[in-house]
C-alpha cells in the first residue's frame, strides 16, 4: 500500500504549464478539468505572467468530454483564443482525464498548423510525472514541433559564441528570472552570447528559433534538464557543459565560468581568454572586498550567529548552499534534505558532489519528497550551537520550535515575496548572506 506525502514541494506534471508562461506572449492551454489550472495557480503564486494563472485558457474538461470526447471543445477553446489574445505561441498542455480519455490532441493542434498558427501540444497528465520532469518534456515539445519549422533560416551550430542555457525552472525556483539574468551578465562576461529563453529579459519566441545556431548548451542542474540538453546533442550535435549544482558565491561561481572558458575553447570558440579571466577577476575583487567589510560584523556577533544549517530545497540548490555556507559564511551543513523526488540513477552523483563539500567532516543526505519526514528528523536532532533552516513556508513553525533562525528560500512560499532576486554568481552569494544576517539581527531587541 502505498503512504502519504506530506508537504510535497513540487508540483504534478501539468504543472509545466508555468514552462510555457515564462516565455514572452506564449500562453499555455490547459486540456483538463478546471481545478488543474486552479492547483497550480495556488501553488506557484504571484505567477501569471502574460497568460497565465487563473487567467490561462482552460477547456474545464467535464462528464460529457469523458463521455464524447474533447476534441471538440479543445478545438473551440484554442480558436476563440486566438480571438482574444494576441499570442506568439500556444501550448496545449493535457490533465489527467484528457490522457486517460486519450483525446487525439495531435489532430486538434494540427489543423491549426496547417493554417499558420504557431502551437505545440504535450502530455502532461499528473499521474505520468511531476513538473520538474514535465518542464523538460515541455521544452522538448517546442523545439520539435515548433523550433524545428525555422531549421532552415537557423543553420545548425553556426554560431560559435552562442550557448542556450538550461538552468533554473521557472515558478519552481522562487530565484529564477534574478538567476537567469545573473547567468547571461556572466557568461556575456566571458564573451558569449546567451539564450536564456525565459523571462522578460529573453528574446521570446524569436530567441527559441535561434536554439539550432547555438554552438553548444550550458547545463546547470543535478538532474532536471538533462533531458533537454541530451535530445539537443542527438538532434542538433550540440554538445553541453554541465555544472551540477548552483554556483554560490566566489569560490563555485569562479570554477563554473572557468569550466565554461576551457568546455567554450574545445568547441573552437575563439574567446578573449586573458578579457574573460579578467572579467573574472573584477568579479571576485567586488566580491571580496564586501566579504572584508562583513568581517568586523562578523567578528562582533560571533557568538550570536548561526554555526549550523538544515536545508530543504530540491539537490541544485542543497549542494550549492551547503558548498557556500560552510566555505564562505562558517555555517556549517548539519542532515539537509533533497525534496525533489530525485530519479535513483542521479542520487549517488549528487551524494558524491555533497560528500566532496568537505572531507573533514560527513554531511548526512536525505533523499525523500515527504518534507514531513525531513521535519521529524529534524525534530529529534541536537546540535550545539544557534541553527539555520534554509527551506519553505512550511518550515516557519519548525524553526520557531527549535528556536533557529528560518530562511524561505523555496516553494510553497507565502512569508516572502521574490521579484528579480539571485541567488546564483558572486551578488547572489552576497544576497544569501544578507539574507541569512538579515533575519539573525531581526531577532536583536
Amino acid at each position: 500500500m502505498a503512504g502519504l506525502i506530506e508537504q510535497e514541494r513540487y508540483a504534478c506534471a501539468i504543472g509545466a504549464l508555468q514552462t510555457v508562461v515564462a516565455i514572452p506572449r506564449a500562453t499555455p492551454i490547459l486540456h483538463s478539468g478546471p481545478g488543474c489550472g486552479t492547483m497550480i495557480a495556488g501553488f506557484f503564486e504571484r505567477s501569471t505572467g502574460y497568460a497565465g494563472g487563473n487567467t490561462s485558457p482552460c477547456t474545464n474538461f467535464s462528464e460529457t468530454e469523458v463521455v464524447f470526447g474533447g476534441a471538440n471543445r479543445l478545438r473551440s477553446i484554442i480558436e476563440n483564443t486566438y480571438k482574444v489574445l494576441d499570442t506568439d505561441l500556444q501550448v496545449v498542455v493535457t490533465g489527467c482525464t484528457a490522457d486517460i480519455v486519450g483525446d487525439d490532441v495531435a489532430s486538434v493542434t494540427d489543423e491549426f498548423l496547417d493554417e499558420g498558427k504557431p502551437i505545440v501540444h504535450v502530455e502532461t497528465a499528473g499521474f505520468k510525472s511531476n513538473n520538474f520532469v514535465s518542464h523538460s518534456n515541455v521544452v522538448n515539445a517546442i523545439i520539435d514541433q515548433y523550433v524545428d519549422k525555422y531549421i532552415e533560416e537557423n543553420p545548425v551550430r553556426s554560431e560559435k559564441k552562442l550557448v542556450n542555457l538550461f538552468a533554473s525552472i521557472p515558478y519552481q525556483d522562487p530565484f529564477w528570472k534574478g538567476n537567469l539574468v545573473e547567468y547571461k551578465r556572466l557568461l556575456e562576461g566571458l564573451g558569449l552570447e546567451v539564450n536564456i529563453l525565459f523571462g522578460p529579459y529573453s528574446g521570446g519566441v524569436s530567441e527559441w528559433q535561434t536554439i539550432p545556431r547555438a554552438n553548444f548548451n550550458i547545463l546547470v542542474s543535478p538532474w532536471y534538464g538533462e533531458k533537454i540538453t541530451k535530445h539537443l546533442e542527438k538532434k542538433y550535435g550540440q554538445p553541453y557543459y554541465h555544472f551540477r549544482y548552483l554556483p554560490i558565491g566566489a569560490n563555485e561561481t569562479t570554477r563554473f565560468l572557468n569550466g565554461v572558458i576551457e568546455f567554450a575553447k574545445e568547441q573552437g570558440v575563439d574567446l578573449d581568454e586573458e578579457k574573460a579571466l579578467k572579467f573574472i577577476e573584477r568579479e571576485e575583487h567586488a566580491y571580496y572586498e564586501e566579504i572584508d567589510n562583513l568581517a568586523t560584523f562578523l567578528l562582533e556577533f560571533r557568538y550570536g550567529l548561526p554555526n549550523h544549517v538544515h536545508i530543504l530545497h530540491d539537490a541544485g540548490y542543497v549542494v550549492g548552499l551547503s558548498k557556500f555556507l560552510l566555505h564562505e559564511t562558517g555555517i556549517v551543513p548539519k542532515e539537509q534534505f533533497i525534496v525533489d523526488n530525485t530519479p535513483k540513477e542521479y542520487i549517488e552523483q549528487i551524494s558524491a558532489d555533497l560528500k566532496s563539500t568537505s572531507d573533514k567532516r560527513e554531511i548526512p543526505v536525505y533523499f525523500d519528497p515527504d518534507a514531513g519526514k525531513a521535519q521529524d528528523i529534524i525534530r529529534k536532532t541536537n546540535h550545539s550551537g544557534r541553527g539555520l533552516i534554509i527551506g519553505s513556508g512550511w518550515d516557519k513553525e519548525l524553526a520557531k520550535e527549535k528556536n533557529y533562525d528560518f530562511l524561505s528560500a523555496s516553494l510553497p512560499t507565502p512569508y516572502r515575496l521574490v521579484l528579480t532576486t539571485n541567488y546564483i554568481g558572486y551578488t547572489g552569494g552576497l544576497r544569501v548572506i544578507e539574507d541569512i544576517y538579515d533575519t539573525v539581527l531581526y531577532t536583536y531587541k
